[in-house]
This record gives C-alpha cells, sequence and structure tokens, in this order.
C-alpha cells in the first residue's frame, strides 16, 4: 500500500517530522511518500489561507494519484481541499477533521476539540455543521499558539491539558480531539495526564486517526462514491 502525505504548506520545515510521525501509525508494509504544495501559505490559519492552498492541495492530490498512490492525506484539520480533491481522483482522500471526529464519535457521547487560534473557530464550526454533528462536538477551545509555533514541549502539553479540564469539567467532552495535524507527538501524554486526574479520557491524534482511516478504505476496497463526488463537467477553466 501506497500512501501519499500532502502538506498543504509551502514550507519544508515540517517534512520530515511528519514523514517520522506518520511512518509511527502506519501500518508494517505501508510506504510513506510525503510532499508539499507548490504554491499557497506557510500555515493554514483562515478561510483565506484555505483558499490560497486550495489549487496546490488539488495539483498535488492529482499528482499522488499519477504516481501510484493508493490513497491520500492532506494533512490539515480543516479538511482543505479534501472534498474538491474527491471528485477528481479515483483513491481515497481525508484530512485531519473528518476521521479524527469520527473515530471519537466512538469513544464517547461528547466531542471536545481543541484546536490552535481563534481564527480557526469558525471553519471548524462549519465543518461541524456540515457533517452533521452539531449534537455530538460540543466543545471547540484554543491553546492560542500559531501553527509554526506549535512543537512538543510544555508549552503546548501544558495549554492542551489545560483546555481538555475545562471541556471535561464543565461537561463539554468525553472524548478529546486535537484539532491541529501540527500537533504531533503530544496525544499520549495529554491522555496521561488526564488519567492522572482520576478518570481516564480519551485522546484521538488527527493523524493517527487518518493514516489508519485510509489503510483501512484501501484494505477494504472501497473509494468515495460517485453519486456523491461527481467528476467535474469538462468546461474551460483558468488553473
Amino acid at each position: 500500500m501506497k500512501l501519499t502525505v500532502v502538506l498543504p504548506v509551502i514550507t519544508d520545515a515540517f517534512t520530515e517530522e511528519v514523514r517520522r510521525e506518520v511512518a509511527a501509525w502506519a501500518a508494517p508494509g505501508t510506504g510513506i511518500d510525503v510532499r508539499r504544495v507548490a504554491r499557497g501559505t506557510a500555515s493554514i490559519e483562515s478561510e483565506y489561507d484555505e483558499a490560497l492552498a486550495g489549487p496546490g492541495i488539488l495539483d498535488a492530490v492529482r499528482e499522488a494519484e499519477g504516481d501510484g498512490a493508493d490513497a491520500v492525506f492532506v494533512s490539515c484539520f480543516g479538511d482543505p481541499g479534501v472534498h474538491a480533491a474527491r471528485e477528481i481522483v479515483d483513491i481515497p482522500v481525508v484530512g485531519g477533521f473528518e476521521p479524527a471526529v469520527l473515530m471519537s464519535l466512538a469513544l464517547g457521547e461528547r466531542t471536545g476539540v481543541i484546536t490552535v487560534l481563534p481564527n480557526v473557530l469558525p471553519t471548524l464550526h462549519g465543518l461541524v455543521r456540515r457533517y452533521g454533528l452539531t449534537e455530538r462536538v460540543r466543545s471547540i477551545r484554543v491553546v492560542d499558539i500559531p501553527v509554526l509555533d506549535l512543537d512538543p514541549g510544555e508549552r503546548l502539553l501544558d495549554g492542551l491539558a489545560e483546555q481538555a479540564r475545562a471541556a471535561v469539567a464543565a461537561r463539554e467532552a468525553d472524548v478529546v480531539v486535537l484539532g491541529c495535524t501540527g500537533m504531533l507527538g503530544v496525544a499520549a501524554a495529554l491522555q496521561e495526564r488526564l488519567a492522572q486526574d482520576g478518570t481516564f479520557v480519551p485522546v484521538v491524534d488527527p493523524t493517527g486517526a487518518a493514516v489508519m482511516w485510509l489503510e483501512s478504505q484501501v484494505r477494504l476496497g472501497v473509494r468515495p462514491s460517485r453519486t456523491t463526488y461527481m467528476p467535474p463537467r469538462a468546461k474551460d477553466r483558468v488553473g
């Protein structure tokens, strides 16, 4: 199985770290290819950033299929370009939001998301509505750290723990989902911190959920339905 990870950013700062993280989640025998977009932004933290990244994401997904990928993970929690990509390729494509949040629904009644900045809240609330999850995703909180400043150190972990504990105490969350694929390598540590409070609360890593979700789809032999993701009609386009 060949899995391509599309980094929807124009910097190589995350490439090797993401490659290691994805390889750690992937099953034996899954080959990993990581590529970034040729045009877009340094990080995606707004609808504007997402719109600028869209053409580059679609180009990269199409190229990945042409290079023999069995599935594509667009490594961003906001699922940028994912639904459009499903219209133009014949392989599974996911972002970070859908697999992580759907995984969380099997682990508890209420899901709480913890993301980076207030700027991304409208996008994530829009995804909650799109996927019909307003009754289950009861909280979206922020650590107020930009994507480019994320690292697996104590600052991030302390911020995540503070917001997770508040969401659980307010009965907004029975399960916590990390709301940025740049929050690498902290899910297990956060889950352990929460367990030390006396009650186990699962923490879902969006990269791990996406990788395993795609591997399952490939093994099942399924891909997005053409009655939903219809190929675009031929017409003049400037891309």
